[in-house]
């Protein structure tokens, strides 16, 4: 694995997890290193379902699943973090 690929997905998941921090309606009580953990798991799992969909050819479908992914995991964990904090 070379340098240049893990910057990418650095910051592909800092992009979807900002993305997807967005779209969560609410305050999160989540810190921003673990949006960017959640972004890069949705990049990830994302590109899994894309390319198991057999939709990894499309960039738009492959980024809405991502983005889309990482959008319910960031309401997940923000709903966990927010029932242990009260």
């Amino acid at each position: 694995m070379e340098i240049s690929s893990l910057l990418s997905g650095l910051a592909a998941g800092i992009v979807i997890g900002l993305i997807a921090r967005i779209l969560v309606p609410s305050m999160q009580p989540i810190g921003c290193l673990l949006t960017i953990f959640i972004g890069i798991v949705g990049a990830a799992g994302g590109l899994a379902i894309s390319v198991g969909l057999g939709w990894d050819n499309s960039f738009w479908l492959t980024f809405i699943t991502q983005v889309v992914l990482a959008t319910v995991l960031v309401a997940l964990i923000a709903s966990l973090f927010r029932k242990s904090s009260s």
